[in-house]
C-alpha cells in the first residue's frame, strides 16, 4: 500500500509556529514515528508553500497511490484549484487538519476541499494523520 502525505503552507514550521495550537514536534520527526507505526505501508511526504506545487503533487500521485492525506493549511479555505485537483484524480483523499478549524476564526469554517474528499479528520493534533492512515486500512 502506498500513501502520500501532502502538507501545505506554513506546515514546514511545525514545532516552531504557535506551539499552543500545533504542538512542539516537527513534522519530519512525526513522519518517522508514522513510518515506524506502519512499516508495511510505503509512506511518502511532501510539503510546499506554493499552491500549484501542491496541485502538481496531487496529480502526480492521484492515479497510482492507494491514498492521499492532504493538509492544505490555509489553502483549504481559499483554493478552488486544490478542490478541483482532488475531484480530478481517482486516488481517495483524506483532508486533515491538526487543529479543530471550527473552534477557530470563522473564515476557517469554509473548506473548498471537503466536498471532494473521501473524509475529513480534524482537531486531533498530529494524531489526525495516523487516523487518516488507519482509514485506508
Amino acid at each position: 500500500m502506498k500513501i502520500a502525505i501532502i502538507n501545505g503552507p506554513n506546515l514546514n514550521l511545525l514545532g516552531k509556529r504557535e506551539p499552543e495550537v500545533y504542538g512542539s514536534q516537527t513534522f519530519e520527526d512525526y513522519f518517522e514515528t508514522l513510518q515506524t507505526k506502519f512499516p508495511n505501508i510505503e509512506l511518502s511526504y511532501y510539503q510546499s508553500n506554493i499552491e500549484g506545487e501542491l496541485i502538481g503533487k496531487i496529480q502526480e500521485h492521484g492515479f497510482t497511490y492507494d491514498g492521499i492525506i492532504l493538509n492544505a493549511g490555509a489553502y483549504t479555505h481559499t483554493s478552488i484549484g486544490l478542490g478541483d485537483a482532488i475531484k480530478a484524480v481517482t486516488t481517495p483523499v483524506i483532508e486533515v487538519h491538526i487543529s479543530n478549524t471550527y473552534a477557530r476564526e470563522s473564515f476557517r469554517h469554509q473548506s473548498y476541499l471537503s466536498g471532494n474528499a473521501k473524509g475529513v479528520i480534524l482537531g486531533f493534533g498530529l494524531k489526525s494523520y495516523e487516523l487518516a492512515i488507519q482509514s485506508f486500512l
